[in-house]
């Protein structure tokens, strides 16, 4: 596949995440980078989930567009086989990921596009982020367990970790020699991911600043794996 030439690829699996949709996907629609694609997989929600998204894709005027690909999967295949279908539709020159019950600041995409081009021995680019409850009166604490530089390497190496997943944009051609997640680790599958692209020898950093914003609440899936998203 020939790959469309700064188009971002940014990537959503959801399972049962209505009540944040909304919010997570106007963090996009409010991108300052403007060639964008949203591929949004469903793993077989019981919820309103594809309701809720097939009504803002009528209000945004997506409905029916190449800007927004909705794939409903007939059956929950997990987090790993849902990322993996949607990674393998992207078609742009760079591919983002974002959590659904997260969102994005405007300048996101734009940001790590500008870190990317600007160091092409780089593959994969994360952001600082900050977490908030899901409470009524947000505050919002700046994350302190990430990592930058050849610190990365060494964490990573003594089995730790130092990017957070929902942050990530990498190059698509990188994704085309890498491949997509696994289902080894239950649970850690986004962590296995990153570290596939540091054992083919792909380098990957972050950027210090918060350009993501991710939600603390009772149901996430990282509370089986992640004890320092907090």
């Amino acid at each position: 596949m020939k790959r469309e030439p700064g188009k971002v690829s940014i990537v959503i699996t959801n399972y049962n995440r209505a009540a944040y949709l909304i919010e997570c996907l106007d963090s996009l629609k409010k991108q300052t980078h403007a060639s964008t694609e949203i591929i949004f997989v469903d793993d077989a929600s019981a919820d309103r989930s594809v309701d809720v998204v097939q009504a803002w894709c009528e209000e945004n005027g997506l409905a029916g567009t190449d800007a927004f690909v909705l794939v409903r999967l007939p059956r929950n295949v997990g987090f790993s086989g849902a990322m993996t279908t949607g990674l393998f539709l992207a078609r742009g020159e760079y591919i983002a990921v974002q959590d659904a019950d997260d969102f994005s600041h405007p300048l996101r995409l734009e940001k790590q596009i500008a870190f990317l081009r600007s160091h092409p021995d780089i593959a994969l680019v994360g952001t600082s982020y900050a977490a908030f409850g899901n409470t009524e009166q947000r505050v919002y604490e700046q994350a302190n367990w990430l990592r930058y530089g050849e610190e990365i390497n060494k964490v990573y190496r003594n089995g730790g970790h130092c990017v957070c997943h929902g942050t990530i944009m990498f190059r698509g051609d990188a994704f085309d020699r890498i491949g997509g997640l696994s289902r080894r680790i239950v649970g850690a599958e986004d962590y296995e991911f990153i570290v596939k692209f540091l054992h083919q020898k792909e380098r990957i950093e972050n950027i210090p600043e918060i350009l993501y914003y991710y939600r603390l609440h009772t149901d996430q899936r990282s509370l089986a794996f992640y004890e320092k998203k907090e």
